[in-house]
């Protein structure tokens, strides 16, 4: 039975985690292309935190509600939605609405429980995984036997990044905040990892690389690496923007070193992106990485679990910064 109204987390107004509450609203109704999960976790993440401060609105037709992945169980469809029954369990890369006890997902952004997961591990996977194989595989077309420096180790895209680029054949190597993070790193399978606050991590990739550089970057801090980044990548190297936590605009960009190197600089952002776009991902990602995940060779990291009331000290700890892996909202608490 379905009931009319659910717990969600409102925000009251953008603001800083306070701004965070529980409330009452409607439960969603499906769309044709959609199902209705029961929600058991949901996974919080910096796009949250964005959204949270007003700086990253949901698109059109996407529920206000904050929340980007979800787990939990089947308990409607929409009249179009096919590939899933009532009853069964999936995660889900949601459009919003994640922060809440029931939310709607295009069917096509569902995937199933890895094998033995529980679904706060199955809620921690949507987001990193689509966004790390859109941007690293997609748009950095990564291949084995390359080479690949990942910014932000220790977050959810990183860990993600380091576990996939080392299944798939390719040395990586990252940066992370501190000496526990950088371990932390390495057991994960990263070849190196660099403490940004005390070396500089170009001199370090050059010196890794016998002054080559890398083939990738994957890059969440944006505009003060940028000149670095550059310096870091190999001949034909690719830079892929998935974040940009310290600033948008670089100054000073010498386009002719570009050209010279022939250089690509691109990158992305998920959730804009088509139903038809992000169904095309989870195609990949359910063929290419799920038997990866069912075979224990990959995995996220859970750093703290919350209960949904707790909403607010998760995205405290998020803005911390002192977490390695993910951040998640139990709903079964």
């Amino acid at each position: 039975m379905i009931p009319e109204t659910m717990r969600y987390v409102a925000a009251t107004a953008a603001g800083g985690p306070e701004v965070l509450t529980i409330g009452t609203t409607a439960v969603p109704q499906p769309g044709p292309d959609e199902v209705l999960i029961r929600v058991q976790a949901a996974g919080v993440n910096r796009p949250d935190v964005a959204q949270r401060k007003g700086l990253y609105p949901a698109p059109p037709g996407a529920s206000p509600i904050i929340g980007l992945e979800v787990a939990g169980e089947v308990v409607a469809l929409g009249s179009e939605a096919q590939g899933y029954a009532i009853g069964e369990r999936v995660c889900a890369l949601a459009n919003g609405g994640g922060y809440a006890e029931y939310c709607a997902a295009p069917v096509t952004q569902c995937l199933p429980w890895p094998h033995s997961y529980d679904a706060v591990r199955a809620a921690a996977l949507p987001e990193t995984y689509f966004t790390v194989w859109a941007n690293l595989f997609i748009h950095g077309r990564l291949a084995r036997g390359e080479t690949v420096l990942v910014h932000g180790g220790s977050s959810g895209i990183g860990v993600t990044a380091i576990q996939l680029a080392r299944e798939f054949g390719a040395r990586t190597y990252t940066t992370a905040g501190n000496d526990e993070k950088c371990a932390a790193c390495v057991r994960l399978g990263a070849d190196a990892a660099i403490n940004y606050r005390t070396a500089d991590f170009a001199e370090r990739i050059a010196e890794l690389t016998g002054g080559r550089g890398v083939d990738v970057i994957i890059d969440i801090v944006g505009a003060p690496y940028f000149e670095r980044n550059l310096k870091c990548l190999a001949m034909d190297g690719r830079l892929v923007e998935v974040a940009t936590q310290g600033g948008t605009r670089v100054e000073g960009l010498d386009l002719f070193d570009i050209m010279r190197r022939r250089m690509t600089i691109t990158g992305s952002t998920m959730r804009p992106r088509t139903t038809a776009q992000k169904a095309a991902i989870a195609r990949d990602l359910r063929e290419r990485v799920w038997p990866v995940l069912d075979a224990g060779r990959a995995g996220p990291v859970i750093h703290q679990v919350f209960p949904l009331e707790q909403a607010a000290e998760a995205h405290r700890v998020m803005e911390s910064s002192v977490h390695i892996g993910k951040l998640m909202l139990d709903l079964s608490r």
